[in-house]
C-alpha cells in the first residue's frame, strides 16, 4: 500500500483518570472510515506527545502552555483523600486540609494538583508515581490527596476516600497544538462540544435541491394563484371558438348526432 492509499486516522491522547469512551463511540458512529487510536500518556508527558505529533489532540490536565496549545476546559474534579478503611477519616462525609494536619500526606512526583502548601506532615521521600503512593497508603505509611478519578482508577477493597473541601482541584481539558488544527481535530471538537452531525464546524452540508415542476404543468397555472390559467385561442371547451359562453349559431353543435335513416 502506498502512502497516498493509507487511510486517514485520528490519534487521541488521554491522561490517567480520564475515560474517553463516550467520545470515541460517537466518533466511530460519525467517522466509520477513519480509525481513532487511543494513546495513553502520563499527565506530565501529555504536552510532549502533542507537541511531537504522537497524538493529534488529547485529554489533559490544565494548565498547558497557551502560547503553543489551544484548550477547551471540560470539567473540574472533586479532590479526595485516600485512606485505609479503618482510618478516622472514613467515619465522616468530608474533611478539610486542616483535618489532615497530623497525618503523613504522600506527595508523588506525578501529582497533578497545584498545591501552594501541602497539608499534613511530609514523608521522608516522595513516591515516584500515584500507583506507588496508593501502595504506601495500603501499607499504613500515610494518606494521599488526589483527583477523584485517580482514586477510582487505583481502587482497592481495603481503601476508601472522602472529599477534601478546601484542597486545590484538577481541571480536565481537550487540548491540541494551535498550529495543527486540522479538519479531523475540528470534527472531534464538535463531538466534545455536543454539536450534531449537521452542525460540525467546517462540515457544512449542501442543501437539498427543491423538486422542479414539470414545465407543462407550470405553464398551465395562473401566475400567483396556483389555479389553471384560461386558454387563449384554440377550441373553447363549451363549444365556441374562443368566444363567450353560448356563442353564435355557427358554433359547434350540441347534443347527440342524428341517426341517419
Amino acid at each position: 500500500m502506498t502512502g497516498s492509499d493509507t487511510p486517514a486516522s485520528f490519534r487521541l491522547a488521554y491522561v490517567p483518570g480520564v475515560t474517553p469512551a463516550k467520545w470515541v463511540r460517537i466518533w466511530q458512529e460519525r467517522q466509520p472510515g477513519i480509525p481513532l487510536t487511543l494513546v495513553a500518556v502520563a499527565a506530565d508527558e501529555a504536552s510532549g506527545a502533542l507537541r511531537d505529533g504522537a497524538a493529534d489532540a488529547g485529554f489533559v490536565r490544565l494548565p498547558v502552555d497557551r502560547t503553543v496549545f489551544s484548550a477547551i476546559p471540560l470539567y473540574t474534579e472533586t479532590t479526595v483523600v485516600v485512606v485505609p478503611k479503618d482510618h478516622l477519616v472514613a467515619a465522616v462525609d468530608e474533611v478539610s486540609a486542616e483535618d489532615l494536619a497530623d497525618d503523613i500526606v504522600l506527595h508523588p512526583l506525578d501529582d497533578t494538583l497545584p498545591w501552594e502548601t501541602l497539608p499534613g506532615r511530609p514523608a521522608i521521600e516522595r513516591p515516584a508515581t500515584t500507583a506507588d503512593a496508593i501502595e504506601l497508603v495500603a501499607a499504613g505509611v500515610g494518606v494521599l490527596v488526589v483527583p477523584q478519578s485517580l482514586a477510582r482508577l487505583h481502587h482497592r477493597r481495603d481503601l476508601t476516600y472522602r472529599p477534601v473541601t478546601d484542597a486545590p482541584q484538577s481541571q480536565v481539558a481537550l487540548s491540541w497544538p494551535e498550529e495543527a488544527t486540522t479538519d479531523l481535530v475540528e470534527d472531534f471538537i464538535g463531538i466534545v462540544r455536543g454539536r450534531t452531525v449537521n452542525s460540525t464546524r467546517g462540515r457544512a452540508s449542501t442543501p437539498a435541491a427543491e423538486p422542479k415542476r414539470a414545465p407543462a404543468a407550470a405553464a398551465r397555472r395562473k401566475p400567483g394563484t396556483g389555479k389553471p390559467a384560461a386558454r387563449t385561442g384554440g377550441k373553447n371547451p363549451r363549444g365556441g371558438a374562443g368566444g363567450p359562453k353560448g356563442g353564435s349559431k355557427g358554433g359547434g353543435k350540441r347534443g347527440k348526432p342524428r341517426r341517419r335513416s
